[in-house]
């Protein structure tokens, strides 16, 4: 594994051994930090030389699990698979038919405005989500290292009549995709390749993907981004880092006066939102009973002595459990920001 690293104005420069990150951090020439789960060192002091070998991005795409490459001619920097996000459609369908459910109510109420998005050039709520999900991995990598291509497998949809209608994911899918290679030009060069393409590099080299999709296995998807990292950088004929991190998209629910079924006595308590007592949701706290954990909701728990008194909940860093619902936020000390966990 390489350590990122940083000069004192947060530009990427090229990556550096762990040994020699140790030396920097010991004669005080860098200071170590964290860039959302990956280790990395910032300059102290100027850099001896600027030189920049080529560093290419792989990127595999997936309906459930997607994978990302770091490479150049000389080495594999970092192995990425992500988890997509794929709830988003389920949650808009849920919003429609609550809402259709209260227009149908016997109560007094607005009347319908006329449809805003018609002839709008937009994309879907689900098909954006995915793709930017995808974005917001390619802006952290860039933060780190100083990228210079992507390398992407085109994915299409069948276009082929299934009965009577086209298939329905055609449409959202070359709309995101297009979108989303529009994105990555404005950041560096953009390379594509076809799904054959991807196959056949992976035959010449003799290497094999595995049939298990949902692993966390550099063969399930790690192997694809890799190969297509390694067709522009060259430099290598086996994988020379296998080793990987998994991460997992942290789901936040929108805000909502009340839950959508109501409970005992016909209350329905608030829910939603991304404030949870002063903490955003999701951001990394050091609390002195259950050590590094993330936000997750909060609720009001009312003693005699505080009437008011509100409590949050931590989830563990690693598989997302709940550790307790129960924190004092003035035993929590806020250290980062965060949207995901690193499952591994």
């Amino acid at each position: 594994m390489f350590v990122p690293v940083v000069n004192s104005q947060n530009r990427p420069l090229m990556p550096t051994t762990p040994s020699r990150a140790k030396r920097w951090m010991r004669s005080g020439k860098a200071t170590p930090f964290w860039k959302k789960g990956v280790f990395c060192v910032r300059l102290n002091v100027e850099p001896s030389n600027h030189n920049y070998q080529p560093i290419t991005v792989g990127i595999d795409p997936g309906s459930k699990r997607e994978g990302f490459t770091v490479k150049s001619k000389s080495h594999t920097y970092l192995n990425i698979q992500t988890h997509a996000v794929d709830w988003v459609k389920d949650r808009v369908e849920v919003r429609r038919n609550m809402r259709r459910s209260r227009r149908f109510r016997n109560t007094p109420c607005r009347q319908n405005r006329a449809n805003r998005l018609v002839n709008k050039n937009r994309i879907p709520p689900s098909t954006k989500s995915r793709w930017h999900w995808k974005l917001r991995i390619v802006n952290w990598l860039t933060l780190m290292f100083p990228i210079s291509t992507f390398v992407v497998e085109d994915i299409k949809a069948r276009k082929r009549k299934n009965g009577r209608k086209w298939n329905v994911s055609f449409s959202p899918l070359e709309v995101g995709k297009h979108w989303f290679y529009d994105q990555l030009r404005k950041i560096a060069h953009l390379e594509i390749r076809s799904g054959n393409d991807t196959y056949e590099l992976r035959q010449n080299l003799g290497l094999k993907k595995s049939k298990q999709k949902l692993s966390n296995k550099f063969e399930a998807h790690c192997v694809d981004s890799w190969v297509l990292a390694n067709w522009y950088a060259g430099g290598h004929i086996q994988p020379d880092n296998s080793s990987l991190i998994e991460i997992v998209p942290l789901e936040f629910h929108r805000r909502q006066l009340h839950r959508l079924q109501h409970s005992t006595g016909h209350i329905r308590s608030r829910y939603g939102g991304t404030l949870s007592v002063g903490f955003k949701r999701g951001s990394i706290v050091k609390h002195r009973k259950y050590g590094f954990c993330y936000v997750g909701g909060w609720q009001e728990s009312p003693t005699k002595k505080d009437p008011y008194r509100k409590t949050i909940s931590l989830h563990d860093l690693k598989t997302g459990k709940r550790l307790t619902q129960n924190a004092s936020p003035t035993d929590c000390k806020f250290l980062s920001y965060n949207s995901w966990r690193i499952a591994n």
